[in-house]
């Protein structure tokens, strides 16, 4: 029998042969590139490459070498379409994506919608991104917001995408699907949960606290910390500032932020009573125009796949292949179809690299529905 060292020495052997015909196939890879270029083929045929997984996975001896065999071709046919695509930015035939690069994005004379009411945090972080002079207006749904901008009534919608405790915002993620929108611009608003009273009250005087079910749960151990106080579920924490102040009771108090009390005159009764205090949503600026600026550094996409082994594994490559650090992913479910998902990510990078043209270009050849949120 062989010693460790002899079988080891068979294996450098085998690999150095491995390598020299990964090499050979890949040259010849290169020279149907070059073919596909020159006669305007797509690179991806599906159709070609489960055949070929077929046949050569059908060569091997045992059940354990079929799976692996067909695994290892998986990944040649992959890195064989990713130089290609290489091939097909070298030679200009990527073509421009339907983004216009701006010097930057125009919000001169913008009218601006939020969802929510007057002491949002969506507010607050509108006139971090547009001045607290901007001409604005709000609504009371996320989608009223979305459809604002898209027939034209807003110029610009904010909408929170992401808390750093409650996780993605569903009903925005969605939207931006359903929606021929655009991202253009984000800001991160720190949350900062305050207890508010009516002038002159005290914390001896509170009877019930009012506020949305998320920021009651952000504040749950300073509120559990008065037993007495009746919790109560409100739409968002500035209809929670506004009753406080319209029912002038007392013996009412609500969670909001120092904004919100200064909109409706409320004093803080307890400042900062967020159980996590690193607590920040991030909002994203959306606009109906397919827009980028100059010096944008983020893009969010998405794309759906079917429920097969491996399928999002290898659209993932892309970002690994053009050296793009994705920064993000989330997924949902298709409506109507049964696991299948659609996963939204962000990355770092400018729509006018080739990089990212590569990439999206191999993105959109191996999965369905992709769609550019924006660059911003």
């Amino acid at each position: 029998m062989a010693t460790l060292e002899e079988l080891r020495m068979q294996l450098d052997e085998v690999d150095n042969e491995i390598v020299r015909l990964f090499e050979k196939r890949m040259s010849i890879c290169e020279q149907v590139g070059e073919y596909k270029v020159g006669c305007g083929r797509k690179v991806f045929d599906r159709q070609r490459e489960n055949h070929k997984l077929l046949d050569v996975a059908g060569k091997a001896s045992t059940e354990f070498n079929k799976k692996g065999i067909r695994e290892l071709y998986q990944q040649l046919m992959s890195m064989s379409r990713k130089l290609q695509y290489q091939q097909l930015v070298k030679a200009g035939a990527l073509g421009r994506l339907p983004f216009i690069e701006m010097p930057s994005i125009d919000t001169e004379n913008a009218r601006i919608v939020f969802q929510g009411t007057e002491g949002a945090y969506s507010q607050a972080a509108m006139h971090n991104y547009f001045g607290k002079d901007c001409n604005s207006f709000h609504v009371n749904t996320f989608r009223e917001a979305m459809e604002a901008i898209e027939e034209g009534a807003a110029d610009y919608a904010v909408l929170p995408i992401e808390n750093a405790i409650a996780g993605a915002v569903n009903e925005v993620y969605d939207l931006l699907a359903e929606f021929e929108n655009y991202i253009v611009g984000e800001t991160i608003l720190p949350v900062t949960h305050t207890l508010c009273g009516l002038p002159g009250a005290e914390l001896s005087d509170i009877e019930q606290v009012y506020s949305k079910a998320e920021a009651l749960m952000q504040t749950s151990r300073f509120l559990n910390g008065h037993p007495h106080w009746q919790q109560i579920s409100v739409a968002n924490t500035a209809v929670a500032a506004k009753k406080i102040l319209e029912d002038n009771d007392k013996r009412q108090a609500a969670v909001c932020s120092a904004y919100a009390a200064e909109i409706y005159g409320l004093d803080v009764l307890a400042d900062q009573i967020n159980d996590e205090s690193d607590n920040s949503t991030r909002f994203i600026v959306v606009t109906n125009q397919k827009v980028f600026s100059k010096d944008a550094a983020k893009i969010s996409i998405c794309f759906e796949l079917p429920h097969e082994p491996a399928s999002l594994y290898q659209l993932l490559s892309h970002f690994v292949y053009n050296n793009l650090n994705m920064t993000k992913i989330e997924s949902r479910p298709v409506e109507g179809h049964n696991w299948e998902y659609r996963f939204f990510i962000d990355f770092e990078g400018n729509l006018a690299d080739a990089a990212v043209k590569n990439a999206i270009r191999g993105l959109r050849e191996e999965s369905r529905n992709l769609r550019i949120f924006g660059n911003y």
